[in-house]
């Protein structure tokens, strides 16, 4: 019995660190999933694409869902300046993306040149689907000065 109730502790101990592990909805996690591919010379349409995974690099990776828009053929992701993956790309690092079944290795790399037209474009992206997300973020004072926007870019 004793037996029986340790194998059960360490199941549900098992179940709780995959949780954990794996990015739920806003929460990171550890693991990207898919199956790792060469990423292609033009990028296909991601219009419709909402969520991506973007794991970034660290003594602990860390994958986030986030948003994703393409601009002048390349894709960019927007964060947070004090957001924590932020923090652990910097001005650029290596990460790794999901698109769909796909995991690309690609440079995240933070935009100088016209952030604001990149940011402008990733709000009109995402306000028909979200549009009280979006009015705050359009509202907010500090506007493109307190977003780090970033080109992924291929090796």
């Amino acid at each position: 019995m004793k037996i029986l109730k340790w194998l059960g502790a360490l199941l549900i101990a098992l179940a709780l660190g995959v949780a954990i592990a794996a990015p739920i909805g806003p929460m990171p996690g550890f693991f990207i999933g898919g199956s790792q591919a060469q990423p292609p010379e033009t990028w296909p349409d991601t219009s419709s694409v909402h969520e991506v995974k973007l794991k970034v690099p660290g003594g602990l990776p860390r994958v986030v869902i986030i948003w994703i828009v393409e601009w002048a053929g390349d894709l960019h992701v927007v964060g947070g300046g004090d957001s924590g993956w932020v923090r652990k790309i910097g001005a650029a690092s290596p990460v790794e993306l999901r698109l769909g079944d796909s995991t690309f290795a690609l440079n995240a790399v933070a935009v100088s040149e016209d952030p604001e037209a990149i940011l402008t474009a990733w709000l009109d992206k995402y306000e028909p689907d979200y549009p009280e997300i979006v009015a705050g973020f359009r509202n907010d004072t500090s506007g493109a000065s307190s977003a780090a926007v970033f080109r992924l870019e291929r090796d």
